[in-house]
Protein backbone atom coordinates (compact mmCIF):
# COMPACT_ATOMS: atom_id res chain seq x y z
CA UNK A 1 0.00 0.00 0.00
CA UNK A 2 0.98 3.41 -0.82
CA UNK A 3 2.28 5.36 2.52
CA UNK A 4 1.14 2.43 4.56
CA UNK A 5 2.79 1.76 8.12
CA UNK A 6 3.53 -1.68 8.70
CA UNK A 7 3.23 -1.72 12.37
CA UNK A 8 6.61 -2.60 14.36
CA UNK A 9 7.67 -4.84 11.20
CA UNK A 10 5.59 -7.32 13.19
CA UNK A 11 2.93 -6.85 10.27
CA UNK A 12 3.79 -8.79 7.46
CA UNK A 13 3.73 -7.37 4.11
CA UNK A 14 0.21 -7.82 2.12
CA UNK A 15 1.04 -10.40 -0.61
CA UNK A 16 2.54 -12.47 3.00
CA UNK A 17 -0.55 -11.77 4.85
CA UNK A 18 -2.14 -15.20 3.67
CA UNK A 19 -1.16 -18.06 1.34
CA UNK A 20 -4.15 -17.79 -0.01
CA UNK A 21 -4.77 -15.55 -3.12
CA UNK A 22 -7.38 -12.75 -2.13
CA UNK A 23 -10.84 -13.20 -3.86
CA UNK A 24 -11.37 -8.86 -4.12
CA UNK A 25 -7.47 -6.75 -4.76
CA UNK A 26 -7.95 -3.22 -5.05
CA UNK A 27 -4.60 -0.95 -6.08
CA UNK A 28 -5.10 2.75 -6.29
CA UNK A 29 -7.87 3.77 -5.66
CA UNK A 30 -9.05 7.59 -5.54
CA UNK A 31 -12.34 9.53 -4.93
CA UNK A 32 -12.63 13.20 -6.10
CA UNK A 33 -15.59 15.09 -5.30
CA UNK A 34 -15.35 19.06 -5.85
CA UNK A 35 -12.83 20.39 -3.19
CA UNK A 36 -12.47 17.13 -1.68
CA UNK A 37 -10.27 13.93 -2.19
CA UNK A 38 -12.22 11.45 -0.01
CA UNK A 39 -10.02 8.57 -1.13
CA UNK A 40 -6.01 9.38 -2.22
CA UNK A 41 -4.76 6.53 -3.44
CA UNK A 42 -5.52 3.13 -1.05
CA UNK A 43 -4.89 -0.12 -1.25
CA UNK A 44 -6.96 -3.23 -0.33
CA UNK A 45 -6.88 -6.89 -0.02
CA UNK A 46 -9.88 -9.39 1.20
CA UNK A 47 -8.71 -13.16 1.35
CA UNK A 48 -10.91 -16.36 1.28
CA UNK A 49 -12.42 -17.38 4.74
CA UNK A 50 -10.88 -14.22 6.67
CA UNK A 51 -12.29 -10.88 7.86
CA UNK A 52 -10.53 -7.76 7.38
CA UNK A 53 -10.96 -4.83 9.59
CA UNK A 54 -11.76 -1.21 7.76
CA UNK A 55 -11.30 1.26 10.94
CA UNK A 56 -11.07 4.55 10.72
CA UNK A 57 -13.24 8.00 12.23
CA UNK A 58 -15.82 9.69 10.27
CA UNK A 59 -14.85 10.95 7.28
CA UNK A 60 -11.59 8.74 6.67
CA UNK A 61 -13.01 7.47 3.39
CA UNK A 62 -14.87 4.16 4.77
CA UNK A 63 -17.98 4.80 3.77
CA UNK A 64 -16.84 5.95 0.06
CA UNK A 65 -14.95 2.79 -0.43
CA UNK A 66 -17.99 0.69 0.59
CA UNK A 67 -19.96 2.94 -2.03
CA UNK A 68 -17.06 2.06 -4.61
CA UNK A 69 -17.04 -1.99 -3.78
CA UNK A 70 -21.03 -1.74 -4.19
CA UNK A 71 -21.13 0.15 -7.58
CA UNK A 72 -22.55 3.40 -6.32
CA UNK A 73 -19.26 5.68 -7.23
CA UNK A 74 -16.52 4.85 -10.16
CA UNK A 75 -13.48 5.38 -8.64
CA UNK A 76 -11.48 8.39 -10.33
CA UNK A 77 -8.32 6.18 -10.65
CA UNK A 78 -7.30 2.82 -9.76
CA UNK A 79 -8.10 -0.43 -10.45
CA UNK A 80 -9.98 -3.56 -9.11
CA UNK A 81 -9.50 -7.19 -9.43
CA UNK A 82 -11.84 -10.41 -8.78
CA UNK A 83 -9.57 -13.48 -8.62
CA UNK A 84 -7.12 -11.29 -10.62
CA UNK A 85 -9.13 -10.55 -13.41
CA UNK A 86 -9.79 -6.69 -13.33
CA UNK A 87 -13.37 -5.51 -13.33
CA UNK A 88 -15.60 -2.42 -12.90
CA UNK A 89 -18.59 -1.99 -11.70
CA UNK A 90 -21.17 0.64 -13.41
CA UNK A 91 -23.96 0.20 -11.44
CA UNK A 92 -24.93 -1.56 -7.80
CA UNK A 93 -26.75 -4.19 -9.72
CA UNK A 94 -23.22 -5.35 -11.21
CA UNK A 95 -21.24 -5.20 -7.58
CA UNK A 96 -24.29 -7.92 -6.38
CA UNK A 97 -24.04 -9.89 -9.94
CA UNK A 98 -19.93 -10.05 -9.15
CA UNK A 99 -21.09 -11.69 -5.91
CA UNK A 100 -20.46 -8.45 -3.24
CA UNK A 101 -23.52 -7.59 -0.93
CA UNK A 102 -22.99 -5.55 2.27
CA UNK A 103 -24.99 -4.75 5.05
CA UNK A 104 -25.23 -1.41 6.03
CA UNK A 105 -25.32 0.22 9.51
CA UNK A 106 -28.35 2.24 8.75
CA UNK A 107 -30.78 0.11 7.44
CA UNK A 108 -32.58 0.22 4.06
CA UNK A 109 -35.84 -0.94 4.81
CA UNK A 110 -39.53 -0.35 3.34
CA UNK A 111 -42.09 -0.26 6.66
CA UNK A 112 -45.04 -1.04 4.44
CA UNK A 113 -43.30 -4.18 2.95
CA UNK A 114 -43.43 -7.21 4.88
CA UNK A 115 -40.02 -9.13 6.06
CA UNK A 116 -40.14 -11.36 2.72
CA UNK A 117 -40.81 -8.33 0.09
CA UNK A 118 -37.82 -6.49 2.08
CA UNK A 119 -35.57 -9.52 1.93
CA UNK A 120 -36.09 -10.43 -1.49
CA UNK A 121 -37.05 -6.83 -2.65
CA UNK A 122 -34.88 -6.50 -6.79
CA UNK A 123 -34.34 -10.23 -6.75
CA UNK A 124 -37.79 -11.80 -6.16
CA UNK A 125 -38.24 -15.81 -7.00
CA UNK A 126 -40.50 -16.42 -10.03
CA UNK A 127 -42.75 -19.09 -11.03
CA UNK A 128 -42.65 -20.68 -14.64
CA UNK A 129 -45.35 -18.61 -15.15
CA UNK A 130 -43.16 -15.33 -14.88
CA UNK A 131 -45.16 -14.15 -11.42
CA UNK A 132 -43.73 -13.68 -8.06
CA UNK A 133 -43.65 -16.69 -6.12
CA UNK A 134 -44.81 -16.04 -2.74
CA UNK A 135 -44.61 -19.39 -1.17
CA UNK A 136 -40.97 -19.75 -2.27
CA UNK A 137 -40.62 -16.03 -0.63
CA UNK A 138 -41.77 -17.00 2.60
CA UNK A 139 -40.24 -20.53 2.67
CA UNK A 140 -36.37 -19.05 1.76
CA UNK A 141 -37.43 -15.86 4.49
CA UNK A 142 -37.62 -18.41 6.85
CA UNK A 143 -35.17 -20.56 6.51
CA UNK A 144 -32.76 -17.46 6.49
CA UNK A 145 -34.15 -15.98 9.74
CA UNK A 146 -33.81 -19.71 11.12
CA UNK A 147 -30.22 -19.49 10.17
CA UNK A 148 -30.23 -15.95 11.90
CA UNK A 149 -31.70 -17.90 15.13
CA UNK A 150 -34.72 -15.89 14.59
CA UNK A 151 -38.89 -16.72 14.23
CA UNK A 152 -39.52 -13.42 12.85
CA UNK A 153 -42.72 -14.44 10.39
CA UNK A 154 -41.94 -13.71 7.13
CA UNK A 155 -45.25 -11.98 6.70
CA UNK A 156 -45.74 -9.45 8.94
CA UNK A 157 -44.89 -6.01 8.15
CA UNK A 158 -41.53 -4.30 8.78
CA UNK A 159 -42.69 -1.27 10.62
CA UNK A 160 -44.32 -3.75 13.54
CA UNK A 161 -40.61 -4.86 14.42
CA UNK A 162 -38.36 -3.69 16.70
CA UNK A 163 -34.66 -1.56 15.89
CA UNK A 164 -33.07 -5.15 16.19
CA UNK A 165 -34.91 -6.83 14.35
CA UNK A 166 -35.17 -4.49 11.37
CA UNK A 167 -30.82 -4.92 11.75
CA UNK A 168 -31.80 -9.04 11.51
CA UNK A 169 -33.54 -8.44 8.49
CA UNK A 170 -31.18 -6.41 6.85
CA UNK A 171 -28.57 -8.88 7.62
CA UNK A 172 -30.69 -11.75 6.02
CA UNK A 173 -31.67 -9.60 3.16
CA UNK A 174 -27.71 -9.37 2.25
CA UNK A 175 -27.10 -13.60 2.92
CA UNK A 176 -29.83 -13.80 0.44
CA UNK A 177 -27.58 -12.95 -2.36
CA UNK A 178 -25.44 -15.72 -3.47
CA UNK A 179 -22.23 -13.71 -2.46
CA UNK A 180 -18.40 -14.12 -2.37
CA UNK A 181 -17.38 -10.89 -0.80
CA UNK A 182 -19.90 -9.16 2.32
CA UNK A 183 -18.91 -5.89 3.53
CA UNK A 184 -20.37 -5.44 7.44
CA UNK A 185 -21.07 -1.57 7.62
CA UNK A 186 -21.27 -1.19 11.85
CA UNK A 187 -23.59 -4.44 11.65
CA UNK A 188 -24.28 -4.78 15.20
CA UNK A 189 -25.22 -1.07 15.84
CA UNK A 190 -28.58 -1.98 17.86
CA UNK A 191 -28.10 -5.39 18.29
CA UNK A 192 -28.09 -7.36 21.44
CA UNK A 193 -24.78 -9.17 22.79
CA UNK A 194 -26.81 -12.64 22.82
CA UNK A 195 -27.39 -11.18 18.83
CA UNK A 196 -23.69 -10.58 18.25
CA UNK A 197 -22.67 -13.56 19.62
CA UNK A 198 -25.42 -14.91 16.94
CA UNK A 199 -24.29 -13.00 14.01
CA UNK A 200 -19.91 -14.00 14.66
CA UNK A 201 -21.22 -17.41 14.67
CA UNK A 202 -22.73 -16.57 11.61
CA UNK A 203 -19.91 -14.53 9.95
CA UNK A 204 -17.56 -17.52 11.03
CA UNK A 205 -20.16 -19.76 9.28
CA UNK A 206 -19.45 -17.68 6.21
CA UNK A 207 -15.38 -18.08 6.72
CA UNK A 208 -15.72 -21.58 6.46
CA UNK A 209 -17.63 -21.36 3.30
CA UNK A 210 -14.63 -19.21 1.96
CA UNK A 211 -16.27 -15.96 2.18
CA UNK A 212 -14.13 -12.66 2.23
CA UNK A 213 -15.82 -10.88 4.43
CA UNK A 214 -15.17 -6.75 5.24
CA UNK A 215 -15.74 -5.52 8.51
CA UNK A 216 -16.38 -2.20 9.81
CA UNK A 217 -17.37 -1.26 13.41
CA UNK A 218 -15.85 1.68 15.90
CA UNK A 219 -16.28 -1.01 18.73
CA UNK A 220 -12.58 -2.45 19.10
CA UNK A 221 -13.63 -5.44 21.25
CA UNK A 222 -15.81 -6.78 18.50
CA UNK A 223 -12.98 -5.78 15.61
CA UNK A 224 -10.30 -8.54 17.65
CA UNK A 225 -12.87 -10.88 18.53
CA UNK A 226 -13.91 -11.26 14.71
CA UNK A 227 -11.16 -10.43 12.43
CA UNK A 228 -7.68 -11.53 11.45
CA UNK A 229 -6.49 -8.82 9.52
CA UNK A 230 -7.34 -4.86 9.58
CA UNK A 231 -6.51 -1.65 7.49
CA UNK A 232 -6.59 1.75 9.05
CA UNK A 233 -7.72 4.78 6.93
CA UNK A 234 -7.33 8.31 8.03
CA UNK A 235 -8.21 11.28 5.83
CA UNK A 236 -8.40 9.71 2.85
CA UNK A 237 -5.48 7.29 2.99
CA UNK A 238 -4.79 4.02 4.16
CA UNK A 239 -2.03 4.26 6.67
CA UNK A 240 -1.70 0.70 8.54
CA UNK A 241 -2.52 -2.55 7.54
CA UNK A 242 -1.72 -5.72 9.59
CA UNK A 243 -2.63 -8.86 11.52
CA UNK A 244 -4.84 -8.07 14.14
CA UNK A 245 -3.22 -10.48 17.11
CA UNK A 246 0.26 -9.08 16.28
CA UNK A 247 -0.84 -4.98 17.06
CA UNK A 248 -2.46 -3.64 20.36
CA UNK A 249 -5.15 -1.61 20.20
CA UNK A 250 -3.01 1.48 21.35
CA UNK A 251 -0.97 1.68 18.08
CA UNK A 252 -4.48 1.31 15.73
CA UNK A 253 -5.64 4.29 18.02
CA UNK A 254 -2.87 6.38 17.09
CA UNK A 255 -2.93 5.62 13.48
CA UNK A 256 -6.62 6.47 13.62
CA UNK A 257 -6.35 9.82 15.05
CA UNK A 258 -2.69 10.26 14.18
CA UNK A 259 -2.05 11.26 18.12
CA UNK A 260 -2.32 9.03 20.86
CA UNK A 261 -5.71 9.13 22.47
CA UNK A 262 -4.51 8.43 26.47
CA UNK A 263 -8.17 9.04 27.72
CA UNK A 264 -11.30 8.72 25.63
CA UNK A 265 -13.22 9.15 29.04
CA UNK A 266 -12.31 12.58 30.14
CA UNK A 267 -14.33 12.96 33.27
CA UNK A 268 -14.36 16.44 35.14
CA UNK A 269 -14.81 16.05 38.79
CA UNK A 270 -17.73 17.79 39.59
CA UNK A 271 -19.28 18.66 43.00
CA UNK A 272 -22.43 17.19 43.09
CA UNK A 273 -25.36 20.16 43.92
CA UNK A 274 -28.96 19.49 45.25
CA UNK A 275 -31.45 17.51 43.05
CA UNK A 276 -33.22 18.74 39.87
CA UNK A 277 -35.50 16.04 38.96
CA UNK A 278 -37.29 13.33 41.05
CA UNK A 279 -39.36 10.44 39.26
CA UNK A 280 -41.31 8.83 41.80
CA UNK A 281 -43.43 5.51 41.05
CA UNK A 282 -43.20 6.12 36.85
CA UNK A 283 -44.59 2.97 34.68
CA UNK A 284 -46.03 2.40 31.39
CA UNK A 285 -48.42 -0.14 30.67
CA UNK A 286 -46.12 -2.19 28.88
CA UNK A 287 -42.36 -0.84 28.77
CA UNK A 288 -41.61 -0.23 32.64
CA UNK A 289 -43.04 -0.07 35.73
CA UNK A 290 -42.15 1.45 39.04
CA UNK A 291 -38.63 3.25 38.34
CA UNK A 292 -37.65 5.86 40.93
CA UNK A 293 -34.48 7.56 40.92
CA UNK A 294 -33.32 11.21 41.57
CA UNK A 295 -30.76 13.24 39.20
CA UNK A 296 -28.71 16.04 41.00
CA UNK A 297 -27.25 18.85 39.66
CA UNK A 298 -24.14 18.59 37.76
CA UNK A 299 -24.63 14.80 37.63
CA UNK A 300 -24.29 12.26 34.96
CA UNK A 301 -26.60 9.26 35.55
CA UNK A 302 -26.01 6.45 33.30
CA UNK A 303 -28.66 4.03 32.47
CA UNK A 304 -27.38 0.48 31.83
CA UNK A 305 -29.58 -2.86 30.67
CA UNK A 306 -29.46 -5.42 28.04
CA UNK A 307 -31.71 -4.20 24.35
CA UNK A 308 -35.31 -4.67 25.89
CA UNK A 309 -34.90 -3.69 29.22
CA UNK A 310 -36.94 -0.36 29.08
CA UNK A 311 -34.30 2.38 29.10
CA UNK A 312 -34.81 4.04 25.73
CA UNK A 313 -38.65 3.90 26.63
CA UNK A 314 -38.52 5.08 29.81
CA UNK A 315 -36.72 8.47 28.40
CA UNK A 316 -39.00 8.90 25.71
CA UNK A 317 -41.69 8.91 28.35
CA UNK A 318 -39.81 11.73 30.54
CA UNK A 319 -39.63 13.74 27.51
CA UNK A 320 -43.11 13.40 26.54
CA UNK A 321 -43.06 11.11 23.33
CA UNK A 322 -45.57 8.60 25.56
CA UNK A 323 -47.56 8.90 28.11
CA UNK A 324 -46.80 7.13 31.72
CA UNK A 325 -49.73 5.30 33.37
CA UNK A 326 -48.25 6.03 36.37
CA UNK A 327 -45.89 8.14 38.19
CA UNK A 328 -44.88 11.44 39.43
CA UNK A 329 -42.44 13.99 38.27
CA UNK A 330 -41.03 16.83 40.28
CA UNK A 331 -38.73 19.50 38.99
CA UNK A 332 -36.46 21.84 41.05
CA UNK A 333 -39.42 20.61 43.79
CA UNK A 334 -42.10 21.80 41.61
CA UNK A 335 -44.30 18.77 40.55
CA UNK A 336 -44.94 18.81 36.84
CA UNK A 337 -47.13 17.03 34.68
CA UNK A 338 -45.75 16.07 30.74
CA UNK A 339 -48.24 15.06 28.02
CA UNK A 340 -46.01 15.78 25.05
CA UNK A 341 -42.36 16.92 24.15
CA UNK A 342 -43.71 20.72 24.07
CA UNK A 343 -43.83 20.62 27.63
CA UNK A 344 -40.88 18.89 28.59
CA UNK A 345 -39.18 21.45 26.50
CA UNK A 346 -40.93 23.88 28.30
CA UNK A 347 -39.94 22.74 31.58
CA UNK A 348 -36.69 22.30 30.76
CA UNK A 349 -36.32 18.85 29.90
CA UNK A 350 -34.38 17.94 26.57
CA UNK A 351 -34.04 14.55 24.72
CA UNK A 352 -31.47 13.26 22.18
CA UNK A 353 -32.48 9.74 20.61
CA UNK A 354 -30.80 7.16 20.12
CA UNK A 355 -31.54 6.97 16.29
CA UNK A 356 -30.74 11.09 15.34
CA UNK A 357 -31.03 10.52 11.76
CA UNK A 358 -34.53 9.27 11.70
CA UNK A 359 -35.52 10.96 15.14
CA UNK A 360 -33.22 13.84 15.72
CA UNK A 361 -32.40 15.87 12.75
CA UNK A 362 -34.03 16.75 9.41
CA UNK A 363 -31.40 15.60 6.97
CA UNK A 364 -32.11 17.29 3.82
CA UNK A 365 -32.15 20.94 5.45
CA UNK A 366 -28.87 23.00 6.15
CA UNK A 367 -27.41 23.12 9.16
CA UNK A 368 -28.18 26.35 10.56
CA UNK A 369 -31.89 25.57 10.05
CA UNK A 370 -31.52 22.05 12.32
CA UNK A 371 -30.01 24.19 15.19
CA UNK A 372 -32.72 26.63 15.32
CA UNK A 373 -35.71 24.08 15.11
CA UNK A 374 -36.59 24.67 18.48
CA UNK A 375 -35.82 27.71 19.50
CA UNK A 376 -37.97 30.01 16.65
CA UNK A 377 -38.92 32.19 18.95
CA UNK A 378 -35.80 33.33 19.84
CA UNK A 379 -34.73 33.44 16.27
CA UNK A 380 -37.99 35.55 15.19
CA UNK A 381 -39.75 38.72 15.41
CA UNK A 382 -43.38 39.52 14.79
CA UNK A 383 -43.88 36.19 13.81
CA UNK A 384 -41.41 36.60 10.75
CA UNK A 385 -38.18 34.30 10.72
CA UNK A 386 -35.53 35.84 10.79
CA UNK A 387 -31.97 33.90 8.71
CA UNK A 388 -29.60 35.95 10.18
CA UNK A 389 -30.75 34.99 14.27
CA UNK A 390 -31.03 30.95 13.10
CA UNK A 391 -27.23 31.66 11.52
CA UNK A 392 -25.92 33.83 14.93
CA UNK A 393 -27.57 30.85 17.15
CA UNK A 394 -26.17 28.06 15.04
CA UNK A 395 -22.70 29.43 15.09
CA UNK A 396 -22.51 30.11 18.68
CA UNK A 397 -23.05 26.28 19.07
CA UNK A 398 -21.06 25.09 16.36
CA UNK A 399 -17.99 27.08 18.07
CA UNK A 400 -18.75 25.86 21.72
CA UNK A 401 -19.57 22.18 19.87
CA UNK A 402 -15.96 22.69 17.39
CA UNK A 403 -18.58 20.96 14.59
CA UNK A 404 -16.26 20.78 11.60
CA UNK A 405 -18.06 21.54 8.39
CA UNK A 406 -17.63 23.42 5.44
CA UNK A 407 -20.84 25.72 6.28
CA UNK A 408 -23.72 26.10 8.20
CA UNK A 409 -25.60 26.23 5.35
CA UNK A 410 -25.08 22.39 3.91
CA UNK A 411 -27.53 19.99 4.70
CA UNK A 412 -26.90 18.27 7.73
CA UNK A 413 -27.18 14.60 6.13
CA UNK A 414 -24.12 15.75 4.32
CA UNK A 415 -22.06 15.44 7.88
CA UNK A 416 -19.89 12.73 9.42
CA UNK A 417 -21.72 11.14 12.22
CA UNK A 418 -19.80 12.32 15.22
CA UNK A 419 -20.84 16.09 13.37
CA UNK A 420 -24.33 15.38 13.11
CA UNK A 421 -24.43 14.04 17.18
CA UNK A 422 -23.22 17.67 17.80
CA UNK A 423 -25.65 18.93 15.88
CA UNK A 424 -28.66 17.70 17.75
CA UNK A 425 -26.84 18.32 21.24
CA UNK A 426 -26.08 21.78 20.12
CA UNK A 427 -29.60 22.33 18.95
CA UNK A 428 -31.03 21.61 22.88
CA UNK A 429 -28.81 23.32 24.45
CA UNK A 430 -29.68 26.31 22.54
CA UNK A 431 -33.29 25.76 24.76
CA UNK A 432 -31.02 26.12 28.02
CA UNK A 433 -32.46 23.13 29.41
CA UNK A 434 -31.78 22.00 33.03
CA UNK A 435 -31.59 18.47 32.10
CA UNK A 436 -30.82 16.82 28.89
CA UNK A 437 -31.14 12.83 28.32
CA UNK A 438 -28.64 11.77 25.90
CA UNK A 439 -29.26 7.98 24.52
CA UNK A 440 -26.71 6.11 23.46
CA UNK A 441 -24.94 9.51 22.92
CA UNK A 442 -21.93 7.79 21.16
CA UNK A 443 -23.56 5.25 18.60
CA UNK A 444 -21.69 4.44 15.63
CA UNK A 445 -18.84 7.37 15.62
CA UNK A 446 -15.56 6.93 16.26
CA UNK A 447 -12.94 7.28 19.01
CA UNK A 448 -12.01 10.65 17.78
CA UNK A 449 -15.42 11.69 18.29
CA UNK A 450 -15.97 9.54 21.06
CA UNK A 451 -13.42 11.59 23.10
CA UNK A 452 -14.96 14.75 21.84
CA UNK A 453 -18.50 14.08 22.74
CA UNK A 454 -17.18 12.61 26.21
CA UNK A 455 -15.41 15.58 26.69
CA UNK A 456 -18.43 18.22 25.87
CA UNK A 457 -20.19 16.18 28.44
CA UNK A 458 -18.54 16.57 31.20
CA UNK A 459 -17.77 20.32 30.32
CA UNK A 460 -22.07 20.41 30.80
CA UNK A 461 -21.94 18.67 33.91
CA UNK A 462 -19.20 21.15 35.60
CA UNK A 463 -21.37 24.09 34.21
CA UNK A 464 -24.52 22.63 36.32
CA UNK A 465 -26.50 20.70 33.66
CA UNK A 466 -28.17 17.95 34.52
CA UNK A 467 -27.52 14.46 32.44
CA UNK A 468 -29.29 11.48 32.11
CA UNK A 469 -27.30 8.84 29.53
CA UNK A 470 -28.53 5.89 28.13
CA UNK A 471 -25.63 3.52 26.96
CA UNK A 472 -24.94 -0.12 25.71
CA UNK A 473 -21.46 -0.04 26.00
CA UNK A 474 -19.86 -0.50 29.40
CA UNK A 475 -16.60 1.30 29.09
CA UNK A 476 -18.50 4.44 28.79
CA UNK A 477 -21.23 3.56 31.37
CA UNK A 478 -18.09 2.82 33.61
CA UNK A 479 -16.12 6.29 32.56
CA UNK A 480 -18.62 8.84 32.47
CA UNK A 481 -21.16 8.19 35.44
CA UNK A 482 -21.17 9.51 38.73
CA UNK A 483 -24.31 6.86 39.60
CA UNK A 484 -25.78 3.96 37.54
CA UNK A 485 -29.26 2.37 37.44
CA UNK A 486 -29.73 -0.76 36.17
CA UNK A 487 -32.86 -1.62 34.23
CA UNK A 488 -34.01 -5.60 33.32
CA UNK A 489 -37.07 -6.49 31.93
CA UNK A 490 -38.64 -3.12 32.87
CA UNK A 491 -38.02 -2.84 36.03
CA UNK A 492 -35.16 -1.36 37.93
CA UNK A 493 -32.30 -3.42 39.39
CA UNK A 494 -30.69 -1.42 41.14
CA UNK A 495 -28.75 2.13 41.37
CA UNK A 496 -24.57 1.97 42.09
CA UNK A 497 -22.70 4.97 43.62
CA UNK A 498 -19.50 5.53 41.37
CA UNK A 499 -16.73 3.86 44.16
CA UNK A 500 -19.11 0.28 43.79
CA UNK A 501 -19.23 0.91 39.63
CA UNK A 502 -17.52 -2.63 37.62
CA UNK A 503 -18.52 -4.29 34.79
CA UNK A 504 -19.18 -7.41 36.67
CA UNK A 505 -20.99 -5.85 38.84
CA UNK A 506 -23.56 -3.92 36.42
CA UNK A 507 -23.52 -7.29 33.75
CA UNK A 508 -24.63 -9.49 36.90
CA UNK A 509 -27.73 -7.04 37.59
CA UNK A 510 -28.64 -6.41 33.83
CA UNK A 511 -29.05 -10.04 33.46
CA UNK A 512 -30.01 -10.94 36.80
CA UNK A 513 -26.99 -13.41 37.60
CA UNK A 514 -26.65 -12.07 41.22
Amino acid sequence: MNGVTKIQDRSPHPTAMTKAAPILEMRGISQIFPGVKALDGVSIKLYPGQVTALIGENGAGKSTLVKILTGIYRPNEGEMFIDGRPIAFHSAQAAIDAGVTAIHQETVLFDELTVGENIFLGHAPRTRFGTIDWRQINDRSKALMRELESEIDPTVRLRDLSIAQRHLVAIARALSVEARIVIMDEPTAALSRKEIDDLFRIVEGLKRQGKAILFISHKFDEVYEIAENFVVFRDGRAVGQGKLKDTPQDEIVRLMVGRDVQDVFPKVKVEIGAPVLAVEGYSHPTEFRDISFELRRGEILGIYGLIGAGRSELCQSLFGITRPSSGRLTLEGRPIGIRSSSDAIRAGIVYVPEERGRHGLALPMPIFQNMSLPSLRKTSRSGFLKAANELALARKYAERLDLRAAALSVPVGTLSGGNQQKVVIGKWLATRPKVIILDEPTKGIDIGSKAAVHGFISELAAEGLSIIMVSSELPEILGMSDRVMVMREGLSAGIFERDRLSAEVLVRAATGNQ
